[in-house]
């Protein structure tokens, strides 16, 4: 309900002001946070907030990463394992524990850094999330500027300080994604940055490949090994999400979305919610959506085995093209080929080929154009079953 009151001073302007008891209030604050959930992806809704809440999966990191935060200083962190394994929510949940709920009060802006390099001018633009505590980004979105994002970013927070209720300089946390795509460049920036500002900074990086981060970066930080969960604590996972949506979740799709995931825990939550939205209720024999670029990287397969030809090469380069500009990793879809190729090979044959792919997806990792080594490994393959099958077949 709504009424006015007289304003001071003046008895013939009213203000209006809301009139509510606290139940009244509760409930509408209670109806704002029930429509904002149902709009809400199972992945983010049913995401751990704190360390404590990590009952199911990471339990041991977990409990090792609050203790650490507990005695005091928190070091430098990089957590790295397999895509799905819950870095991210580990990173971010140590935030909350060092910083407490404020953390999660975010701002999402797009920055740009006008930088001086002797006479030229760098001007460099990427989007940040950040609180008055943190600050989230991915430096790999701007390619081979990366190192002057990384250097700039650091001395800004070093510059703002945060100062605790004790009167005492703080630190502010800063959060890189996907580190092991950083230029070798910026990671030695980041080695330097590291060591120059360790007073007011600390970092969390985040990365799928260690392999792919310099010794310098890795040995001024602790390393979290997060590795990917048990097939059947995924499908667990996959029966708490049901109960916590009041859903008839079949133990069969249950294992078979558990499954499919192959153990990564944000796609098979994103599988079971485009199940949801197929069919509802669920039924044992319910086939699990796939991907489209999963779909098409098959069809690819298929029609790399059926000719080896130039004319069949080319076009397979033109199906690269597309998945590349639609956002699928290079290093996904060579994975995802090999796979789909060894499914259909002599034993004879699969061996050689993942070797020629490891080969190949090395030199693209080094190497600055990535469809060149895909067509290359593509070209390469053709050449070893042409010749398998003359040899076999005559």
């Amino acid at each position: 309900s709504r009424r006015t009151k007289p304003r001071a001073g003046n008895p013939s302007v009213r203000t209006p002001t809301v009139v509510g008891t606290p139940r009244v209030q509760k409930d509408l604050v209670d109806r704002k946070c029930q429509q904002r959930d149902e709009t809400m992806l199972w992945v983010d809704k049913y995401r751990p907030h704190t360390l404590d809440q990590m009952t199911t999966v990471n339990t041991d990191i977990a409990q090792h990463l609050k203790r650490l935060v507990q005695d005091g200083d928190c070091p430098h962190l990089l957590f790295y394992g397999v895509g799905g394994a819950g870095k991210k929510t580990l990173a971010l949940a140590v935030l909350r524990e060092i910083f407490g709920a404020a953390v999660e009060k975010v701002k999402v802006e797009g920055k740009t850094w006008k930088l001086e390099q002797g006479e030229r001018k760098i001007e460099v633009e990427l989007t940040t999330m950040s609180s008055n505590y943190h600050v989230e980004m991915n430096p790999s979105d701007v390619g081979t500027k990366d190192r002057y994002v990384v250097q700039e970013v650091i001395k800004d927070m070093a510059k703002s300080r945060p100062i605790d209720a004790a009167g005492q300089q703080g630190y502010k946390v800063l959060l890189l994604n996907e580190v092991d795509r950083l230029s070798k460049e910026a990671q030695h920036g980041l080695r330097r940055t590291m060591e120059k500002y360790s007073s007011a900074c600390r970092l969390i990086l985040i990365c799928t490949s260690v392999s792919k981060v310099l010794d310098a970066v890795r040995s001024r930080c602790l390393p979290v090994r997060v590795a990917a969960p048990s097939v059947e604590t995924v499908e667990k996972l996959v029966m708490d999400v049901a109960q916590k949506e009041k859903l008839a979740m079949p133990p069969e799709l249950a294992a078979r979305l558990a499954l499919h995931s192959e153990r990564n825990m944000r796609r098979c939550l994103l599988s079971m919610e485009a199940c949801r939205v197929q069919q509802y209720p669920f039924k044992a024999d319910q086939p699990v959506q796939v991907c489209d670029w999963e779909a098409y990287v098959t069809q690819i397969a298929n029609e790399i085995l059926q000719e080896q030809t130039p004319k069949r090469l080319l076009q397979v380069r033109g199906r690269f093209y597309e998945l590349i500009v639609n956002c699928i990793p290079p290093e996904l879809i060579i994975k995802r080929l090999v796979r789909e190729l060894n499914r259909k090979l002599d034993v004879e044959l699969k061996h050689e080929t993942a070797k020629h792919a490891a080969y190949f997806e090395h030199r693209m990792n080094e190497g600055s154009k990535a469809i060149i080594h895909m067509e290359a490994f593509v070209a390469n393959f053709m050449a070893v079953y042409k010749k398998y099958l003359i040899s076999s077949f005559g």
